[in-house]
């Protein structure tokens, strides 16, 4: 695995990890469908959540955040939709749905977490 998959993929299991120590229930991850990827699906209360995760090393190409365009946002809107129309049968209803960013950057092999709800 290249060290690039490896970093995401160790920033997704701390974002789980964060999410879980504040009360979210991870109800899906890694989810794919032709039109993309959902990295965390929790549940808050009554709220569908959809975490997107960003996991840099440095700043070198920008900051995490940086990473999450109003293309990506809208993208994950749509997936959003189709994950639950996909589940409807197996998940109660929400009453609103989320999309969130946790922005994860590794200084001198510590990370900051940065979550921002609400981002659409």
């Amino acid at each position: 695995m290249a060290a690039k998959d490896e970093l995401g993929k160790h920033g997704e299991q701390i974002a789980v990890e964060y999410l879980l120590a504040h009360d979210m229930q991870i109800l899906d991850r890694n989810w794919r469908c032709p039109d993309g990827e959902i990295d965390v699906v929790a549940r808050e209360g009554r709220t569908l959540v959809v975490v997107e995760v960003k996991t840099r090393s440095g700043r070198t190409h920008g900051t995490a955040f940086e990473a999450v365009t109003e293309a990506k946002l809208a993208r994950l809107r749509r997936l959003a939709a189709k994950w639950r129309g996909e589940q409807c049968g197996r998940c109660e209803r929400f009453d609103v749905i989320r999309i969130d960013v946790i922005a994860l950057e590794r200084f001198a092999g510590a990370f900051t977490i940065r979550h921002e709800r609400g981002m659409s």
